[in-house]
């Protein structure tokens, strides 16, 4: 472990250490923009995508931060790559990326892509599209760049950027054999409640960062199915799904916080795969590397 950053403070009056555990430094990860935990392995690592203008390629890393390898999707072309998510469905582990971004609003069509994880590779493995979905948003565009898959409800998640109350949107999860995707459009479920904004004085301010910060950039289902955890490039924000629950009643909710301090453009986070903490990283290099318990 590289160290702590520093003590922060939960909603729910609890202390937790924000930890730095790695410096993630390679050439080949200079946006990261999607993180997801790998279900196929021997020690536990992470999936990582870049933002657009990288080609359509995943690479694998450690806890500590080391490149363990690298994958070319065949059959995709990305346009905008702002998410990933992993999930396992009828025992199949998979990956679903989420071409979603669109940043000038105009966009007439996004994507989500999904490929069967590898068990497997090197510097010239390729993985095919196991399905590709193409939609659109049916009251015009938006920024997208959090997705989540409820593999055992069969649901995909997807929340807005820029939109105040952020929305929470849903499309159903097609089953691996499936023999055509339907163009179906998402619905609009819920909005989230207890994303604070920025002050009257942040949206003054000479600097234009503090409008920015409580944008929603990625979001994670924990592997109980109990929390959903959504990333703003100034906090973590926790909602808990309750017995029998739907993630629409569970964002009504004001969710408990999680500051990590300040964290350079932070776009990609993922639950542990065995532990309550949550990894979160940066789409600039040097990118840290934080765990946070919860």
């Amino acid at each position: 472990m590289l160290g702590m950053l520093a003590l922060y403070g939960a909603t729910w009056g609890a202390t937790y250490a924000a930890e730095l555990r790695a410096l993630i430094q390679q050439e080949s990860l200079q946006e990261i923009s999607g993180m997801a935990r790998a279900h196929r392995g021997d020690r536990e690592s992470f999936w990582l995508h870049n933002d657009s203008g990288s080609g359509a390629q995943l690479f694998r890393i450690t806890p500590e931060g080391q490149l363990v390898g690298s994958v070319l999707i065949t059959g995709a072309t990305p346009r905008d790559w702002e998410d990933m998510a992993s999930f396992v469905l009828d025992g199949v582990a998979g990956l679903l990326i989420a071409d979603t971004g669109d940043n000038g609003g105009t966009r007439r069509d996004v994507s989500l892509v999904a490929v069967r994880e590898p068990a497997s590779f090197d510097d010239t493995a390729t993985l095919p599209v196991a399905w590709q979905r193409t939609f659109n948003w049916p009251d015009g565009p938006r920024d997208v760049e959090a997705l989540a898959v409820d593999a055992p409800h069969r649901q995909i998640l997807l929340i807005s950027k820029k939109r105040v109350p952020a929305e929470l949107w849903s499309l159903p999860l097609p089953d691996w054999n499936a023999p055509r995707i339907d163009r179906t459009e998402p619905r609009r479920i819920a909005t989230l409640a207890g994303i604070e904004q920025p002050t009257v004085e942040a949206l003054s301010s000479a600097t234009p960062s503090g409008r920015y910060r409580a944008q929603v950039t990625a979001v994670d289902i924990d592997p109980s199915g109990r929390w959903l955890a959504v990333l703003t490039y100034q906090r973590v924000y926790l909602y808990e799904r309750h017995n029998g629950e739907e993630w629409a009643d569970a964002v009504q909710r004001d969710p408990r916080r999680i500051d990590f301090g300040w964290l350079p453009q932070a776009e990609a986070l993922c639950f542990d795969a065995h532990e309550r903490a949550i990894w979160v990283t940066s789409e600039r290099l040097p990118a840290p590397l934080l765990r946070l318990p919860f």
